[in-house]
């Protein structure tokens, strides 16, 4: 009978899709799935430091949002009626 292989946790399901693809809430949820796997620990040091790559991906996508939405909010409020009168990119 073979040895049974070490336990590792599943990868998270949503790691097949490209980060940029994802919500600000889908890469936080994803985010913190990560952070919990490498916080327990149990992972392979090669599932660890994909996951840890993974996870730095979603960080900046998270962070790359929350500027844009910052500006968003910036222009708003700059404007006297509290509406943008353009779009902001």
């Amino acid at each position: 009978m073979p040895a049974k292989a070490p336990d590792t946790p599943a990868e998270p399901k949503d790691t097949a899709r490209p980060v940029a693809s994802l919500s600000f809430e889908q890469a936080m949820a994803e985010l913190e799935q990560i952070v919990r796997g490498l916080e327990e620990g149990k992972q392979t040091l090669e599932n660890a430091l994909a996951a840890y790559e993974r996870g730095t991906a979603l960080r900046q996508h998270c962070e790359a949002r929350l500027a844009e939405v910052e500006a968003r909010i910036d222009a708003i409020v700059s404007h006297e009626n509290g509406l943008a009168t353009r779009p902001v990119a």
